[in-house]
């Protein structure tokens, strides 16, 4: 786990808020504090969908960042700031197969339960905080310095500039 300070809050917020740089993220959870506090929970509700509108949107167990974005974004838009936003992405279990594939893990895929990436915005500073689960106990950090090392990359291909905290 690491803790990332992102050096441009606006680039940042426009990239997550208004670009697709995120999209293909899960979410999670949300919370963001303006006149009132906005909470979701990325769970999708079972039986809101029917069978064929789950197939065809590839819709799993948790909402796409893509699909709920423009609702965070109406959430943070305006002349004010928000006080704080908290939003947990999760990888798509797909890309964490093959992520755990591309890199040669101790672990299999359906041994991790998430690669999380945390955002964190309060006091007038941003953090990303990687996060992983298993569901098997180890030791073996290999999981974690390549997740941590594969957000970063993200990151700096995204043009983010950050520092290591």
């Amino acid at each position: 786990m690491i803790a990332l300070r992102i050096e441009d809050i606006r680039q940042f917020t426009a990239k997550l808020f208004v670009g697709e740089t995120f999209d293909h993220f899960l979410i999670k959870e949300a919370e963001i504090v303006t006149f009132n506090v906005f909470t979701i929970d990325g769970h999708i509700r079972q039986g809101y969908y029917s069978e064929e509108e789950l197939e065809e949107n590839q819709m799993e167990e948790l909402s796409s960042w893509k699909m709920i974005r423009p609702y965070c974004f109406s959430l943070i838009k305006g002349k004010k700031l928000p006080g704080s936003f908290q939003i947990v992405l999760q990888m798509p279990p797909q890309a964490v197969d093959k992520f755990v594939t591309g890199h040669q893990m101790p672990l299999k895929a359906d041994q991790v339960n998430g690669l999380y990436l945390n955002i964190r915005y309060e006091e007038g500073k941003l953090f990303c905080v990687t996060g992983t689960s298993v569901s098997i106990f180890t030791l073996d950090k290999t999981l974690d310095m390549e997740w941590d090392q594969a957000v970063r990359s993200f990151l700096k291909k995204n043009e983010i500039i950050f520092q290591e905290e």
